[in-house]
């Protein structure tokens, strides 16, 4: 028996060893061609250029280094694609105020009771990471909460007369990002006395800090072309600087009809085009890349800019399965690009 016993264990130790060593070996070899890919599909490479193209569903600190971008090469047009879409929830993704008019909602209701504000809204993350949101009835603060990573609704009791109020305010208060996540706070509609409801689209406004303040954007987008654009004037570019063009709502090739939709507005423009450099994120920006030299039939000098993805430094495993997919969709767009 013991020697029937020591005989397991040498096996046991010799599996073992052979899975360290396997494990290893892979790491060694496969880590250089990991970093290859990586590096091939997240590539930068920028031409001379007076259009700079960004694609409409970056996150709001890729349109803070699109900005920046912008204004630091001198570029004379920002050029915003993205395809049509109802955006239920509205992201506030810096320190702001989500200002809400009832318009005529309120006309007449003069008696001084209590009243249900209802919130619908909820957080990037979860957690100690939760999004923080106090509510303003004009200028008056009547509550504050923090939103759960679940969509939810939050009521709040006020007293006096409707029609007294000019805004709605929420504001989020405590943005923030790190390893932990970008927190970031989205809020869809108010709902007062559980029967009139002000959704935010056409209904509110967004001003970055100050309830007053000049980065204001109104809510009355119907693509992501248009909420970019909205939001890079918001940073301070001339509005007479950045034009949006939306292309239709797909379920697939999303990209490829964002850059037709880019293509149809060039035929019709007389701006003279000295060259395109295009604003992407991570992986995604080689297909990009890839798409528009393709489409446009290399015309113009076309330069591509990866902004870094910060969900990399989070996990691994998206980085290693967004490259998957990404060079997936590099074959697929290859094949059913080769009409044009």
């Amino acid at each position: 028996m013991s020697d029937i016993n020591s005989m397991k264990r040498k096996v046991l130790l010799i599996v073992l060893i052979a899975f360290i060593s396997i494990l290893t070996l892979g790491y060694i070899f496969l880590k250089p061609a990991f970093n290859y890919l990586s590096g091939y599909l997240s590539k930068s490479e920028h031409v001379k250029a007076n259009i700079l193209v960004v694609e409409g569903w970056l996150p709001e600190n890729a349109l803070k280094m699109a900005y920046e971008e912008f204004k630091k090469n001198g570029y004379e047009y920002i050029i915003t694609t993205g395809l049509k879409t109802s955006i239920n929830y509205f992201g506030l993704y810096e320190n702001g105020f989500l200002i809400f008019y009832p318009n005529s909602r309120f006309s007449g209701m003069k008696e001084d009771v209590n009243h249900s504000i209802e919130i619908d809204a909820f957080s990037e993350l979860g957690g100690e990471n939760r999004a923080h949101f106090n509510i303003y009835i004009n200028d008056s603060l009547i509550a504050n909460s923090y939103a759960e990573k679940s969509k939810g609704k939050y009521t709040f009791n006020w007293k006096g007369s409707l029609d007294t109020i000019d805004s709605i305010r929420v504001q989020f208060d405590n943005d923030s990002w790190g390893n932990f996540g970008d927190r970031n706070l989205y809020v869809k509609e108010i709902n007062v006395d559980h029967g009139i409801t002000i959704p935010y689209m056409d209904n509110s406004v967004y001003s970055v800090f100050y309830p007053d303040g000049e980065k204001r954007v109104k809510n009355n987008f119907n693509s992501n072309a248009e909420l970019a654009r909205n939001r890079l004037i918001s940073m301070g570019i001339n509005s007479s600087q950045i034009i949006a063009t939306p292309g239709e709502t797909v379920i697939v090739n999303r990209t490829l009809t964002s850059a037709l939709a880019f293509r149809d507005w060039l035929k019709q423009t007389n701006r003279d085009i000295s060259g395109i450099n295009i604003i992407s994120m991570g992986a995604h920006a080689r297909r990009t890349w890839m798409i528009y030299n393709r489409i446009l039939k290399e015309k113009y000098p076309i330069g591509i800019i990866s902004l870094p993805d910060y969900i990399y430094t989070q996990s691994k495993i998206y980085r290693l399965f967004k490259n998957i997919r990404e060079t997936l969709g590099i074959i697929y767009y290859w094949i059913i690009l080769i009409p044009y």
